[in-house]
């Protein structure tokens, strides 16, 4: 009995796996913009307007990432008189050899400079400068990117 779960297992996550190519690939034809050697994994949201993402080459982004670029907010206020035309988008750029991690949650008007880390389970609302190392919610700094590589020799940091 094993092997027929493990049969089934394979299936469905073969199916998964192509759902996710062809919401890439969606994305890509809509204008999100990929470098070399981008890691996208499964249950990444890249939202309404992949046109205003950009991932640089070398990136790593975890499953259940979202990227926000729009406040749904601004539905409501169109409602109210005088705000009918008012928007609120804007890019998200990840810049090359980041890593951010599962479940993350990007905001709108962000950029990750080069080299950064962004913790699992966060939400990032301001810009990363390079080589830094953030966490937290909402997300903030914690170390540049050689304080965190020192850390990872000599034992764990909790955040």
């Amino acid at each position: 009995m094993n092997i027929f779960y493990r049969i089934i297992n394979k299936f469905f996550t073969l199916i998964e796996d192509f759902k996710h190519k062809v919401y890439i690939q969606t994305c890509i034809n809509n204008g999100l913009k990929l470098g070399e050697n981008v890691s996208i994994r499964n249950g990444v949201s890249v939202g309404s307007e992949p046109f205003l993402v950009e991932i640089s080459d070398g990136s790593r982004i975890a499953s259940g990432t979202t990227f926000v670029t729009h406040s749904g907010a601004t539905v409501n206020l169109r409602k109210i008189s005088g705000y009918e035309e008012v928007r609120n988008f804007g890019r998200i750029k990840i810049g090359k050899n980041c890593a951010v991690g599962s479940n993350c949650v990007i905001l709108q008007d962000v950029e990750l400079g080069d080299n950064c880390i962004l913790g699992a389970n966060y939400v990032l609302s301001e810009s990363m400068p390079s080589n830094t190392v953030f966490a937290g919610n909402p997300a903030t700094y914690v170390c540049e990117i050689e304080d965190y590589r020192l850390e990872e020799r000599g034992g764990g940091r909790e955040w």
